[in-house]
């Protein structure tokens, strides 16, 4: 009951409070600067569009605020599920277009992100969801999703320059099941949205399970002791759902640090219980939890869960 009057609280102080409109960004990621967060997604026909804030309450974009546009890389349409790194002194911006995945550069996280060459990145057939993670070695390993009967999550080394990937190197990660992963009983199981995190020598792939328009959109997670897998699946899976939460279509993150260290999980959820667009964007606290002799379990923090608010154009 407490979830439940909490979410009801945040939907309404988000709607009526002067300035304080709703954000509608879908696949959102957040990327922390020195002191300021920017916050992207899927939501804009002609490329990504970029908030900033500097306390993570309130969301500031600018008009023609974009910090990947059409015609400076690599995508005519389907502009989906950006995220955003550091890699050395430059900054990065993998992404969807085109159903390919692409890699842009930018000197800020603000932007512009551009390629000199607009081409996607090699592999085979339909390709979305990409998220970049490094390893303690430096090693770059690209996570995404194969349209390939069904949605499923691959993971693939990439070169030291991220100009490509390195061919021969692809792995399959994740594939939906049954129970809360297909509850529709789907032909075309999905899993995707992946986000990767290591926590003490432990990988922790977060992914999002049921088409995208289900009300039982919902987050998972799964192990292993190595960025390839094998992969174990949690046995208390899902950690966000509608059950958790009571908001529809919750799914398809990112995870982020605030400057104290604590973790955040920015994802989006269904407009409401009637409608799935436009989707709109939340953020919660994620924590480990030590479990003796056992690997930390991942939990999200239900009481902590709020839409996020933008503060109106400049």
């Amino acid at each position: 009951m407490k979830v439940i009057l909490f979410s009801m609280l945040a939907a309404l102080l988000a709607a009526v409070l002067p300035g304080r409109a709703q954000v509608y960004l879908a696949d959102p990621a957040i990327f922390r600067g020195e002191d300021t967060f920017y916050l992207y997604g899927t939501g804009h026909p002609r490329g990504f569009l970029v908030y900033t804030s500097l306390d993570l309450k309130e969301w500031r974009l600018s008009r023609d605020s974009f910090a990947l546009k059409r015609g400076d890389a690599f995508g005519s349409s389907g502009f989906w599920a950006p995220q955003v790194f550091q890699h050395k002194d430059s900054f990065y911006m993998a992404y969807t277009a085109n159903e390919q995945l692409a890699i842009a550069k930018a000197p800020t996280p603000a932007g512009p992100f551009r390629q000199t060459q607009f081409v996607p990145l090699k592999g085979t057939g339909k390709q979305i969801d990409p998220f970049v993670f490094f390893d303690s070695d430096g090693t770059a390993y690209l996570y995404h999703v194969k349209l390939q009967n069904g949605n499923r999550i691959f993971v693939v080394e990439m070169k030291p320059d991220l100009s490509d990937i390195v061919p021969g190197t692809e792995r399959e990660c994740i594939v939906s099941g049954d129970g809360w992963e297909n509850t529709a009983g789907a032909a075309w199981p999905v899993a995707e949205g992946p986000t990767v995190l290591k926590h003490k020598d432990v990988y922790y792939l977060l992914y999002s399970a049921n088409d995208f328009r289900n009300k039982d959109y919902a987050v998972g997670y799964a192990t292993a002791r190595s960025p390839k897998g094998p992969w174990t699946k949690f046995a208390g899976n899902p950690i966000i759902s509608r059950y958790t939460l009571a908001v529809p279509g919750t799914g398809h993150g990112d995870v982020f640090a605030d400057e104290a260290g604590n973790l955040y999980y920015v994802f989006h959820t269904h407009h409401s219980g009637e409608r799935v667009a436009p989707r709109r964007t939340a953020i919660m606290r994620l924590r480990f939890r030590a479990i003796d002799g056992a690997e930390d379990v991942l939990e999200a923090d239900a009481a902590s869960f709020r839409w996020v608010a933008a503060a109106g154009e400049k």
